[in-house]
């Protein structure tokens, strides 16, 4: 159950459907009109993302705007951003916050997740500051008064938190870059990021890749508010840099730093040794003036407290609760302090090992890493689902299941509310492989993009679509592989799993898995509302 530092990691989503509504409003003058344009996203069955854009194609600028719509029975909007929306009965309202402004001929827009039954039906009656929302339609004279925006979007209830890893590495090879996470669409969908990842040398929290971490000069093109960075003395550049930006554009985003991971978590024993000096290493890098307004709080990855990852770790059973206080005693309440935790739920596993009940007074969550349970690490098989939801006939250990894991620890003492359910971005797979469904022999690892048996979603969509589903998640057999992933439909199951958990939402390994239209957050997010 590990994220490796290297780059390795990474549904079924319906085809998206654009479905224009009437929209739009004549300014009094009568030159050009505004409209406010409907558009249908991914579609996963139970639920979709809507759109609603609105173009001023006025020669004044606007300063506001309100557009109304009735939901069609048995559909209801579950989560909504760049907007604030109120609901009576089927009839939605919905105000800029910070994307009032638009200039003659720009848009802006607010997107949303809808929650259905039955078959789908897009939103009726639209009207825009009163008005029709088709361009021939005749408004106020002026917009009515809005309320001042607020400075962050309003937030969501408990229970829906989404968490995204961001790997420093993945501007390498892979080519991701902070940007893509507004290209994706998703930056409007994720409410923590965790940057992946520092390391613990010699009992202190320490940058992992300067380069990439601030000081890689993006262009104007690469960058998210479309600035180049400069070679200025004490300019920041790099991820940090772009983060900056993007929490500027998505005041909403807290972004925490998350120190260890599979690779770099050998340092954890020492530092847990001197508890209070290793926080205040961690405090004083995260609250560094150069980025100190980047961060939010610090994610511990580390694989695993008195147990055995890359390296066997003999610091005890109560190390990781003392690491977890001394972190919280010198951040304070003002920072988040969080920790991606093991979920092995077999009797005597890694969950018994260190004490997580404990420790969770001291930290505002888990993640909980419910992946990377089964995979071609066992070159030879038996073939199973990397990250089953529950256990099932045949699971090759008991106990490597998330359902085990979360009741585990909730019997620990751990609230469920301080628990994220782990989905994975990727697939696992084993090449030599004749029977499709799982239980199969195998003769090694499948062949991937960055590492053998290892395979980002977007590309396995395609190469080896979903042939079958077992214990809540997704297999193919395609040729002589065998894979296991999540896919939409899946991570809509598991989403309705974590409600009914009391769980306080869920996070994804890694980012740049996902298509570049953010099918699989597309499906988490709206799964959580």
């Amino acid at each position: 159950m590990s994220k490796l530092r290297w780059p390795h990691l990474a549904g079924l989503v319906t085809a998206t459907a654009a479905l224009v509504l009437g929209i739009a409003v004549v300014p009094a003058n009568g030159a050009g009109g505004v409209s406010a344009t409907f558009t249908k996203g991914s579609d996963w069955g139970t639920g979709y993302e809507g759109k609603y854009t609105i173009t001023n194609g006025s020669p004044t600028a606007r300063t506001s705007w309100t557009v109304e719509f009735d939901m069609p029975s048995g559909h209801r909007v579950s989560s909504l951003w760049e907007g604030s929306y109120t609901t009576s009965g089927q009839h939605v309202t919905v105000k800029n916050t910070w994307n009032g402004s638009i200039a003659p001929g720009a848009s802006v827009s607010f997107g949303f997740n809808v929650a259905y039954s039955g078959a789908f039906t897009a939103p009726a009656n639209c009207k825009l500051d009163g008005g029709s929302c088709s361009a021939t339609g005749q408004p106020p004279t002026d917009p009515p008064p809005t309320d001042p925006p607020p400075t962050d979007p309003p937030p969501g209830p408990g229970g829906n938190k989404t968490l995204g890893y961001f790997t420093q590495w993945g501007v390498y090879g892979r080519n991701y870059h902070v940007k893509n996470i507004v290209t994706s669409g998703s930056a409007s969908k994720l409410t923590h990021i965790n940057y992946a990842f520092g390391n613990v040398v010699n009992g202190q929290c320490v940058l992992g890749d300067i380069y990439a971490d601030y000081d890689r000069a993006y262009s104007a093109a690469e960058s998210v508010d479309g600035v180049a960075d400069t070679w200025d003395a004490g300019a920041l550049r790099g991820s940090f840099n772009q983060l900056r930006k993007l929490k500027k554009a998505y005041p909403h985003i807290k972004v925490l730093f998350s120190f260890g991971g599979w690779t770099w978590s050998g340092g954890f024993g020492q530092a847990a040794q001197n508890a209070a000096a290793f926080a205040n290493s961690c405090y004083n890098l995260i609250e560094d003036p150069r980025w100190a307004d980047v961060f939010d709080g610090i994610d511990i990855d580390w694989e695993y407290p008195n147990a055995c990852g890359l390296s066997c770790d003999t610091s005890g059973f109560a190390a990781f609760k003392n690491l977890s206080q001394a972190l919280r005693n010198r951040f304070g309440a003002g920072y988040l302090v969080t920790a991606a935790i093991t979920a092995d739920g077999s009797n005597g596993g890694k969950i018994d090992a260190a004490d997580y009940g404990g420790a969770s007074q001291y930290l505002d969550w888990y993640n909980v890493m419910t992946y990377d349970y089964f995979g071609a690490f066992n070159a030879q098989g038996p073939t199973a689902p990397h990250s089953p939801l529950t256990s099932y006939p045949g699971i090759p250990q008991a106990g490597f299941n998330s359902d085990a894991a979360i009741q585990k620890l909730k019997s620990k003492g751990v609230p469920a509310g301080k628990l994220l359910l782990g989905v994975g971005f990727y697939g696992r797979g084993w090449t030599g492989v004749t029977q499709s469904e799982p239980g199969g022999t195998a003769t090694g690892a499948a062949p991937g993009t960055y590492e053998a048996g290892i395979e980002d979603y977007k590309v396995l969509k395609t190469r080896c679509p979903a042939t079958g589903t077992i214990a809540g998640t997704a297999y193919a057999k395609c040729g002589n592989e065998w894979w296991s992933y999540d896919t939409p439909a899946t991570i809509s199951g598991k989403m309705s799993w974590t409600r009914s958990q009391g769980l306080g939402g869920a996070f994804f390994w890694e980012l740049s898995g996902d298509t570049a239209n953010g099918e699989l957050i597309t499906a988490l997010r709206g799964g959580l509302n």
